[in-house]
């Protein structure tokens, strides 16, 4: 999988930090310490953590991806205000390296990849599982356009695949990591942050038997995924992953391209094609054209649903029912 590296928009540090001394900052007497989450089901998992007490501030918001962001200006001052900031880590969101060793220079950065009890997978490639730079060498050899940031697809991103949170086990283990942070940030409120992080623990303990039942009848079944962000919930729910496909949602693949990923969905005899939200469905139904696969969308952020603390569950009931309802044979 490769990151793009983002350039932060052609604003100041110093305006940033002027605007928020002018005014607009948290209050000092404001009970909740200033916190900033990267994506949505972090966002969701720390808002639990925080209920009763203060509403953390997203970053990627709707439909964006930590692959491709770019900061607002809003959401820079958010960051340069910030007590502690909670993301996946750099190998998710690499557009907030340099604003947190800037903006955010004196917040608590949390990379929740790196809680104590994370169960982390090895990035898969090689074989049905294809890396990210395929895809570029296809479009070198159609001739399809490549942006300013091509340079950059050596970057390191490490051995572990970051969609961590896609193993309720591990939203517990960044439950905690969350709760553990800010009952040091802001003793006051140890108390309540520990107590929500007990109910969050046991509902998660919940909905990992609940996605287990709903996914039983269909662990058998392989399916393909465009981009491969399922390896952990395929783990925890013992799903069978038969390969990925990588492409790029901003460059269309070329003919001969679609010709060989539907060749692909043929010789992995796979039930589903799974795409996500910013994928066409045109592109999809051409890749599975005269396959006999069916298509579907899982989502891995919750592009479409509403901030909070109930997303991460909303999010990942939807994804085990759109696995469930494609990979059941009709009639």
């Amino acid at each position: 999988m490769r990151l793009s590296t983002i350039s932060l928009p052609a604003f100041s540090l110093g305006a940033v930090l002027a605007a928020a001394c002018a005014g607009g900052t948290w209050s000092a007497a404001q009970a909740a310490p200033a916190v900033v989450a990267s994506i949505k089901p972090v966002h969701s998992l720390v808002a639990a953590v925080m209920q009763g007490v203060g509403t953390p501030i997203l970053l990627v918001e709707g439909a964006g991806s930590p692959h491709t962001y770019s900061l607002k200006p809003s959401q820079a001052k958010a960051l340069a205000e910030a007590e502690v900031v909670f993301w996946v880590g750099e190998g998710l969101e690499h557009f907030l390296e340099r604003p947190l060793e800037s903006l955010a220079a004196d917040a608590k950065s949390v990379p929740l990849m790196e809680a104590r009890g994370m169960i982390l997978l090895p990035n898969r490639e090689g074989g049905t599982f294809e890396p990210e730079a395929d895809e570029d060498e296809h479009a070198h050899a159609e001739g399809e356009g490549h942006d300013d940031h091509d340079h950059e697809q050596d970057h390191d991103h490490g051995d572990f695949d970051p969609h961590v949170w896609l193993d309720p086990d591990n939203a517990t283990a960044m439950v905690a990591a969350i709760a553990d942070t800010l009952a040091a940030v802001d003793p006051q409120n140890a108390e309540r942050y520990r107590a929500n992080a007990d109910a969050e623990t046991r509902r998660l303990a919940a909905l990992t038997d609940e996605l287990t039942a709903t996914l039983a009848p269909v662990r058998a079944r392989p399916f393909i995924v465009f981009h491969d962000a399922w390896h952990y919930f395929e783990t925890r729910f013992g799903l069978t992953a038969a390969g990925s496909i990588t492409v790029n949602p901003e460059t269309p693949p070329g003919a001969r391209r679609v010709a060989e990923i539907r060749d692909k969905v043929r010789e992995l005899d796979a039930t589903c094609v799974f795409a996500e939200p910013q994928f066409e469905p045109a592109l999809v139904s051409v890749v599975i054209e005269g396959t006999g696969a069916r298509a579907a969308v899982l989502d891995p952020l919750g592009a479409d649903l509403p901030d909070g603390p109930d997303l991460y569950f909303t999010l990942l009931r939807r994804d085990a029912r759109s696995l469930r309802d494609c990979l059941t044979p009709a009639g």
